[in-house]
């Protein structure tokens, strides 16, 4: 079968698998034995197992599992509750300010520990009832809780990040630095959106009723946040210092929760336990897509498939943006249907090689695609913050409802992908790019 035909094969086999609910981990795998007895050999298939053993035997894949383990502790104890708390007693009397509030803590949060889905959650148990008992709009209050509680994506150390990296053979350490400034620009456009519309549209978010708090008494909620900035500090100072590694840094992050936790009387074994098994839950899914689509990715490199993409699209004679472009157009549409996982899995090692042969730099590649893997959270009809939200929402809140309070978001998001995509220097922090 010539590789055109068998790409073909590839992507409609792909699609059908998923479509008649096939998870992506067992649908791509079973697309990659296809690959492998029709077109390469069943001799192929030790190559394969040696490629998904060597990506996830190495030192920084055993961050993963620490980073969940870290996020699952937090979510179950009150130490983000105390953060609310500590933010809001300042912002309280703010127009918007449970809003801004919320975006702050997400903020932190995604940079304590880079998960996604357990941080929407948890906005969406303390936060979204705060804002409904308040009156704010319901779509912005929505919005702004999965928008803010998909910054995981983007703030180091996030997992998405580390994916990547291992996938790419790129940097880790190099990719969390330069994912920094468009992170907070990200953060910082929501906070602002929250902060004008709520002044041209003061209806959107009453002002709260509750008496001023005197300076003494906001002092008194300080002791909030030291805990998070703590842990922040632990885990992005060591690896930014060069003390330690993501694992190493992942580890202490997690030692320093537990400490924590103890000291305030939170940890019970219930806790630990229930954190566990979260992380192996979670950890177990990302294992299964790995292997699935690492072997697909593997069985289509073996088959020629790479080089001919590659060719294919050089042959358009295209400007090397026009072709990022289209990349990036790609990835918004397998993004709404497809786990990120997935989509890094499948597509790096067919899109990279394309993407360094034009001279443009890994590094900034790999922050674009973060960024856009940021809107896949929110793009319907499968943006995973909608069913994360969703499970933990009062019932008078429809999908339809919460996907209807993405799109001035998605919009946000939007424009960061442009920004980085057209001016690269707001990821040269650390290293410098080049451009054709």
């Amino acid at each position: 079968m010539d590789i055109g035909t068998l790409s073909l094969l590839v992507i409609f086999g792909l699609l059908a698998l998923i479509a008649i609910g096939v998870p992506l981990g067992f649908a791509s795998g079973a697309m990659a034995a296809v690959i492998i007895f029709v077109n390469v050999g069943e001799h192929a298939l030790g190559i394969l197992l040696a490629r998904y053993y060597s990506l996830v035997v190495t030192y920084s894949f055993l961050s993963v599992p620490l980073f969940i383990f870290m996020a699952s502790l937090l979510e179950r104890s009150n130490i983000a509750k105390d953060l609310y708390d500590a933010l809001n007693a300042w912002l309280r009397k703010t127009r918007g300010g449970v809003g801004v509030v919320t975006a702050i803590m997400a903020t932190i949060m995604a940079a304590m520990s880079g998960i996604i889905g357990g941080e929407i959650v948890l906005l969406g148990l303390i936060a979204l009832p705060q804002m409904l008992r308040l009156k704010y709009d319901q779509d912005m209050s929505i919005g702004i809780i999965c928008a803010s509680g998909s910054l995981g994506t983007m703030i180091p150390p996030s997992i998405v990040l580390i994916i990547y990296g291992l996938t790419t053979q790129t940097s880790i350490t190099m990719l969390f630095q330069e994912a920094i400034v468009p992170g907070l620009m990200i953060s910082g456009l929501i906070i602002s959106y929250i902060l004008i519309r709520t002044r041209l549209q003061p209806h959107l978010a009453p002002l709260s009723d509750e008496p001023s708090l005197t300076f003494k008494e906001k002092m008194s909620y300080l002791p909030g946040l030291l805990p998070p900035i703590a842990i922040v500090t632990i885990v992005l100072g060591s690896i930014y210092s060069g003390i330690t590694g993501i694992t190493e840094a992942a580890g202490m992050g997690v030692v320093a929760t537990l400490i924590i936790i103890f000291g305030r009387k939170e940890l019970t074994w219930f806790l630990f336990r229930d954190a566990l098994t979260r992380t192996f839950k979670a950890s177990g899914t990302i294992l299964t897509i790995t292997f699935g689509a690492t072997t697909l990715a593997g069985a289509y490199s073996l088959a020629g498939g790479p080089t001919y993409v590659a060719e294919l699209i050089l042959a358009y004679d295209l400007k090397p943006m026009y072709v990022i472009f289209m990349m990036q157009i790609m990835f918004l549409i397998l993004g709404a249907f497809m786990d990120w996982v997935g989509i890094v899995l499948l597509a790096m090692p067919v899109f990279l090689p394309i993407v360094i042969t034009m001279g443009f730099d890994p590094i900034w590649f790999g922050i674009l695609f973060c960024v856009n893997m940021q809107v896949s959270f929110l793009s319907p009809p499968f943006g995973p913050a909608a069913f994360y939200l969703k499970s933990v929402t009062p019932p008078h809140i429809s999908l339809i409802d919460i996907f209807r309070g993405f799109a001035p978001f998605i919009c946000l998001q939007l424009i960061v992908v442009i920004i980085v995509m057209f001016f690269p220097e707001v990821t040269q922090n650390f290293h410098e790019f080049k451009n054709p």
